[in-house]
């Protein structure tokens, strides 16, 4: 089997492969998957944080908010050669640093553990907040949320908050397959626009859309893409 000490470059069509190497009970398939295309534009084309720069105090921060289903996370960090991909089979097990929700302990490259939802844009909006308050202009603050998270009151706080004090560095994600309980009017776009934030919303399946959003100029204003797909998915 491959190693990431052997530097094997994979690419996108490798990891449904690495995900397939993620057995056992509580996988949240249809969770994960749902998330796939979003992780991999961010980690392949996007983020500025890389295995060697995940204690630089200038690196980007990407929060996974939507830490109940970790297997994409998981199969894009070994991809990218932030975990060995030796690790993966032991997914969900006592002795193994991938667990069921990520361990920011364990797992190398992991800023937050999550699950719990309705955490991940609060502690994302409070980071950026810190590195502002230290003079780093330069990271961004990454977090990627389900549109079901948004049921949370916490997130609306830390929207409108976010909005309120123009925390440019934040860029949100909200993966929407259709499993919120409340809606909201004029779609989920517009719930972050009335509070001020840039906003877009894509098919998030679609790779250069997808990059296309996460790096349109947003001067002054945190930035939202919700990034459709496939219902209940």
């Amino acid at each position: 089997m491959a190693t990431t000490t052997e530097r094997i470059a994979y690419q996108y069509t490798d990891l449904p492969r690495l995900m397939r190497l993620m057995t056992g009970d509580e996988k949240h398939g249809p969770s994960a998957t749902s998330t796939l295309d979003v992780l991999w534009v961010l980690y392949d084309k996007v983020l500025r944080v890389t295995p060697g720069t995940v204690d630089d105090p200038g690196r980007d921060r990407f929060l996974l908010s939507k830490g109940h289903g970790p297997m994409a996370y998981y199969a894009v960090l070994a991809a990218k050669g932030f975990l060995p991909v030796e690790w993966l089979g032991g997914f969900g097990e006592f002795a193994s640093p991938l667990g069921q929700h990520p361990d920011r302990m364990l797992v190398p490259g992991a800023e937050i553990g999550s699950g719990s939802l309705g955490h991940g844009l609060p502690i994302a909006v409070g980071t950026a907040l810190g590195l502002r308050a230290q003079g780093r202009v330069e990271p961004a603050v990454w977090t990627l949320v389900g549109d079901a998270e948004l049921d949370e009151g916490s997130n609306h706080e830390a929207i409108a908050f976010a909005g309120a004090v123009g925390l440019d560095r934040l860029r949100t994600v909200v993966v929407d397959n259709g499993s919120a309980t409340y809606g909201t009017e004029g779609g989920i776009a517009a719930r972050f626009e009335v509070a001020g934030w840039s906003a877009a919303t894509v098919d998030g399946r679609d790779h250069s859309a997808l990059y296309e959003a996460f790096t349109a100029p947003h001067p002054g204003r945190p930035r939202v893409v919700v990034a459709r797909v496939e219902s209940k998915y």
